[in-house]
């Protein structure tokens, strides 16, 4: 049996998910999911070519897809996309916060990091905020919805060479916390999701790059393998969905038993 063959089933007709991060990777299977699901999707990226070929192969196959060209450091950015969003389809249900990046490794005392430091807040924490706060803006009018913001096991847990990082994820966690304990009340359920690592394109680069052992990294949870952009996928529909009604502030590991050492 491989990882998808027991996927349970959702149906989202009549809704509506915004996705970032989505050329590639755990965006991408996001936004497949969530069509496959029924519900019209918004894939947005900073690539305008990957995003527009995300956002065709969905409308080819009969799904509602509207491509976003988005740098979600820029606020002006993520305000126009996600009211394009909501202009286009009518409303805002569900929103997948997966845009980042991996830096190399880097000494958490190297006076070089800096710039790297803030390049990596500037997409993995404040794109995050952002994104969430004109998110929150819609569904707060309309008094209900979902958001699943992307941290890692970083965000739970430290690692040699990956301050810049892991400073980043833990930021996101206690965003979506505090966002949950804000917005309950008003309907809205936010969630975090930590993704282990991934045989996706980034992960692939990390590999070539020599930033990251690939025996290293399967060696160092509990299944012993790398883990797919669909299972991720899987478990952000799962946050999304009614079944998950009284889940609001976790941040949930899906890393193959990493965080469990």
């Amino acid at each position: 049996m491989n990882s998808t063959d027991s996927n349970p089933t959702y149906d989202f007709t009549g809704q509506v998910a915004f996705v970032t991060g989505a050329f590639a990777g755990r965006g991408l299977a996001a936004a497949r999911a969530f069509a496959e699901a029924g519900a019209a999707v918004a894939p947005a990226d900073i690539d305008d070519k990957a995003v527009d070929a995300a956002a065709k192969e969905l409308a080819d196959v009969g799904h509602q897809a509207l491509a976003l060209v988005c740098d979600v450091s820029d606020e002006d950015q993520v305000t126009a996309v996600v009211d394009r969003t909501v202009d286009a389809f009518g409303r805002l249900d569900t929103a997948y916060d997966n845009a980042g990046v991996m830096p190399p490794p880097t000494d958490a005392a190297d006076e070089g990091d800096a710039e790297q430091f803030d390049r990596v807040q500037a997409l993995n924490l404040r794109g995050v905020r952002a994104t969430m706060r004109h998110e929150l803006r819609h569904m707060r009018t309309r008094g209900g919805g979902a958001i699943v913001s992307c941290s890692s096991p970083g965000g739970l847990v430290g690692n040699p060479g990956r301050a810049a990082h892991h400073a980043t994820e833990h930021g996101v966690i206690g965003l979506t916390k505090s966002a949950a304990l804000e917005y309950g009340a008003r309907g809205v359920r936010v969630n975090a999701v930590c993704p282990g690592t991934l045989t996706t394109p980034m992960v692939d680069t990390m590999i070539a790059k020599g930033e990251l052992d690939r025996t290293h990294a399967e060696s160092g949870q509990a299944v012993d393998r790398l883990g797919t952009a669909e299972e991720i996928a899987q478990a952000v529909l799962w946050l999304y969905s009614p079944g998950t009604g009284y889940v609001t502030g976790i941040a949930l590991p899906v890393d193959g038993g990493y965080t469990a050492r």
